[in-house]
């Protein structure tokens, strides 16, 4: 078929089709020999050449009869036909494109070539492999995969991955980009049969590569938890998959090959089965199992196997170190399947009866707990532990040793202060048998700074950091017991420390904030209490300063029904502290209507089931509480009632959850009735149902606080008012004493001054008080707070243990004036009674000025022991109009009789003489 046209534009008639391996035809027609030939038409006068758009050199060029000449990628490919016609056999794809016939006439005058024909030849070819991947792949979990897939064909063929039958470009983890299939990670899932599927309108092709990951096993059975009974037979399975499956199973127990532990009693089967035959109580425990293939880290499972029996005690301590005098346990190591349900205990081949003991006990362990071990703890000890299962015998025995407990001979102080960054350094010593071991532990969080303890079990900070402040403690610890000793350590010279207690009370538009300083540092410190709205960002913190001395404000101007974030800084002159806590609240919404007042009673309910037996140590009282009550119960309270009398309360604060107690000091060879009530805060149940106890023949009863409200109410009310009579009369004694004594006095007064006639001398001078009393004021003041409360604990002591207060009369020494030479012993005469008596009227011999700064200076009250004064010394001037006049008068009721006392000498050494008017 020939196709001609006159361009390279592309068209129908200008398109040859072949196929690979065919042949095509490019037609060329020949022009009839011109009318003006010189030469007769005896052979062809003409060249044929055929070119490819593309080579340099024509492909095929005949001349005549001879031989063409065909270019070497051609040879033996083409020839001409028809003329000239190009014929190609053995199509290949690289055969398409454009050629072009050309003819030259040689019979004509001119050279040129006659038109060529321009013929686009097309191939087509089924899709073909260019490259593809191997047929069969292993990868390592994990690492990335890139499968590329190329063909050729034309028309262009399609590349189609797969994967397992379904298209590969829709799973995740898959990646198809430019006919190449990506992994970037591999996984157990990517494992399977990967086809590339190439196709055009000339056929199609599959290349198939079946992908393997290599990786650990994958247990695909874990084992699964057993409980199993004693003697039975336990099996564990574990089944595990992985490429390649060169698969070996280990058991582990604690850490341990089970394989190695008791070979004979447990197989382990190929498939990864753990067979246990004869199960005993030392078979309970977790086991693991782990699958490996000798590739990256295998995984495990594991499985717990319980194995009931009867309880049993395992090794129990040959020897019991018990602290004297301190709280101690007598340990019973009990190993129970199901748990425990009571131990019995021996002492010295006997049963321990706990009732003989105050203060022991057997806790939920099981061991017997002492309050304070004494000489009674020591013995032989064995326990026998029980279940629901039975027992496996009694323990070995333990023998209970006393000893004395770690002591401290040298303790830390209460607190210490230091500066930050210098060293500190808080001894402990301590002493025992054996000896105790010293360590340290700061309570709460752990300090971020280091710390040591020094072989004496002294404690060093070096350097003091701010994050050593807090509470320490020093133990003790050997076997016998373990002591401790607190102390405090402040840090001065540091930012104050975060604030606690951060607490906030919400209203409707502000909110009341309190909370408790930290330490300061050493230096005052100020509040500021950071707020912000719970919706704003990190910076929309608000400030709000706190007077100086506050620990609380309250914050206004918040809006209603508003989630706030609240927090304290504390700052003194070195710095700001920490920021507390932060605490979020919501304002409250403003009232819409009055609320509504719901009023119910709550009803709480009596213990039940209440019984009474006799015991050594008193009346024990038994019962089951009521069930839980929301909210719960505070106490129960014990009311007990005596044949026939009333009730009374023995006791109020019985803890709720306390089922049983000893009621003592009930009265012998009586009966009594006991009852319960619930009771929370001031709410009381109605009484529980009563029990009847009777105490005759009862041989011990130990008196008790409450021993009291048995008394019979007559006997108590006749010992009450007996009391009374006899403190009533004590005091009328003593009144009636005083009464008679002031009207003795008074009538020995009237008899001196009915006997005065005689004229008396002044004393001598007698400095009793050398400095004057604004003097002892302005000593008194310079005293401190501490100073001046110990002197007036001295003088409080001096005072009650010397001689009663003086009664001053006239001292002319004290006055300011001389006595007169002229006045001498001739006017001092004696009384009837044997007592040096003054004359009555002195006016003559004192100045008038005398007698005021007598006033002045020694007021006094009439009768006898006006001289005492208060604590400091001080006397206090009576309010009178005419000072001059009362002094007279006074002075004329006074009996003029001077006596002179001799310091005493059980008194204080500074205690000057006195003058005693009798």
């Amino acid at each position: 078929m020939c196709l001609c046209s006159s361009g390279l534009s592309l068209s129908a008639e200008s398109v040859v089709q072949g196929r690979v391996g065919g042949f095509a035809e490019l037609g060329c027609s020949l022009t009839p020999p011109s009318e003006g030939a010189t030469t007769p038409n005896l052979f062809p006068l003409h060249v044929v050449e055929w070119v490819r758009l593309g080579y340099n050199v024509p492909i095929l060029i005949k001349f005549g009869s001879y031989t063409p000449r065909v270019h070497p990628n051609y040879r033996g490919r083409v020839s001409l036909s028809h003329g000239a016609s190009l014929l190609v056999d053995k199509l290949t794809l690289e055969d398409e494109g454009w050629f072009e016939c050309r003819i030259l006439l040689l019979d004509r005058t001119t050279d040129e070539f006659q038109n060529g024909t321009w013929n686009f030849l097309s191939i087509s070819a089924p899709p073909v492999f260019i490259k593809t991947p191997p047929p069969f792949l292993e990868v390592m979990l994990g690492e990335s995969l890139t499968l590329r897939c190329d063909a050729h064909g034309n028309p262009k063929p399609t590349i189609i991955w797969r994967k397992d039958g379904s298209d590969a470009e829709k799973q995740k983890a898959i990646q198809v980009l430019n006919e190449t299939l990506s992994l970037s990670k591999v996984t157990r899932e990517t494992t399977g049969i990967y086809k590339c599927h190439v196709s055009n309108s000339e056929g199609n092709l599959t290349h198939t590569t079946q992908l393997q990951v290599k990786g650990p096993p994958i247990i695909v059975m874990p084992p699964e938890d057993t409980t199993m009974n004693m003697s039975q037979d336990a099996i564990l399975q574990c089944q595990a998959e992985a490429y390649p499956s060169n698969l070996t199973y280990e058991w582990w127990k604690q850490g341990q090959n089970v394989y190695h532990i008791e070979v004979h009693r447990k197989t382990l089967i190929v498939d990864g089965t753990l067979l246990i035959s004869g199960l005993i109580p030392e078979d309970s425990g977790n086991y693991t199992c782990t699958p490996t293939n000798g590739l990256m880290t295998p995984p495990s499972a594991s499985a717990y196997l319980k194995v009931k029996h009867p309880a049993r005690v395992v090794r129990m301590p040959r020897e019991t170190y018990l602290p004297m005098g301190m709280g101690g346990k007598i340990i019973c190591p009990v190993q129970a399947e199901p748990p425990v349900l009571y131990v019995n205990w021996t002492k010295n081949g006997a049963s321990l009866d706990l009732e003989q003991y105050p203060g022991w006990m057997v806790n939920s362990e099981g061991s017997v707990f002492i309050t304070a071990a004494n000489d009674d703890a020591v013995g032989m000890y064995t326990c026998t532990a029980y279940n629901s299962y039975g027992t496996m015998g009694q323990s070995e025995p333990t023998k209970v040793i006393l000893k004395d407990p770690p002591s401290f001979r040298v303790s830390p102080r209460a607190e210490y202060l230091q500066e930050v960054g210098r060293e500190l350094v808080i001894p402990c010593q301590s002493q025992g048998d054996p000896t105790p071991n010293i360590t340290w532990n700061k309570v709460g969080p752990a300090p971020r700074s280091p710390f040591t303890v020094l072989s004496n079990g002294s404690l060093v900070l070096r350097p003091l950091s701010k994050d050593h402040q807090g509470a320490w403690e020093c133990l003790a610890s050997n076997r016998v017991a373990t002591v401790s000793a607190s102390t405090t350590i402040l840090v001065l010279g540091t930012s104050p420390h975060a604030v606690t207690s951060v607490s906030v009370d919400p209203g409707i538009t502000h909110a009341n904030v309190s909370w408790e300083p930290g330490f300061d540092g050493g230096y005052t410190q100020t509040f500021t209490v950071w707020v912000k709205p719970t919706v704003r960002g990190k910076h929309e913190w608000a400030s709000i300063p706190v007077p100086t001395s506050k620990t609380s404000l309250l914050v206004t101007g918040l809006q209603a029904v508003t989630s706030y974030q609240f927090s304290i800084l504390a700052q003194n002159k070195l710095g700001s502290g920490p920021f507390s806590e932060i605490v979020t609240i919501r304002t409250l919404a403003p009232p819409t209507e009055a609320p509504t007042m719901v009023t119910t009673i709550a009803v709480l309910s009596p213990p039940t089931l209440l019984s009474a037996n006799r015991t050594s140590l008193g009346v024990l009282l038994q019962w089951v509480p009521p069930l839980e009550e929301s909210p719960p119960l505070t106490s129960f309270v014990l009311q007990a009632k005596r044949g026939k009398g009333e009730w009374v309360t023995i006791d109020r604060e019985i803890a709720v959850n306390v089922t049983e107690l000893i009621v003592q000091g009930l009265v012998k060879d009586s009966n009594y009735e006991l009852r319960l009530l619930s009771c929370r805060d001031r709410l009381f149940s109605v009484p529980s149902d009563s029990v009847v106890i009777s105490t005759e023949g009862m041989e011990m009863y130990p008196a008790a606080p409450s021993l009291l409200a048995f008394v019979p109410e007559p006997l108590l009310a006749g010992v009450i008012g007996g009391v009374c009579f006899l403190f009533v009369a004590i005091i009328l004694s003593l009144v009636t004493a005083c009464v008679m004594n002031s009207r003795r006095r008074q009538r020995r007064r009237k008899k001196r001054d009915g006997k005065s006639s005689d004229e008396l001398k002044l004393c001598p001078p007698l400095n009793f008080f050398p400095n004057s009393s604004s003097s002892d004021r302005s000593d008194r003041s310079s005293f401190d707070k501490g100073s001046r409360s110990e002197y007036q604990d001295q003088r409080k002591q001096l005072l009650s243990s010397s001689s009663p207060p003086p009664h001053y009369t006239q001292f002319e020494s004290h006055f300011g004036g001389s006595p007169s030479p002229t006045s001498a012993i001739e006017s001092i005469s004696r009384s009837p009674d044997g007592r040096f008596v003054i004359q009555p009227d002195i006016e003559n011999s004192t100045p008038t000025h005398i007698k005021k700064n007598l006033k002045k200076e020694f007021p006094q009250s009439p009768g006898r022991g006006s001289g005492g004064g208060s604590n400091n010394g001080s006397f206090k001037e009576p309010n009178q109009p005419n000072p001059v006049s009362s002094e007279r008068d006074r002075q004329r009721k006074m009996p003029a009789v001077l006596t002179v006392d001799s310091p005493d000498p059980e008194g204080p050494p500074h205690s000057p003489g006195r003058v005693k008017a009798m």
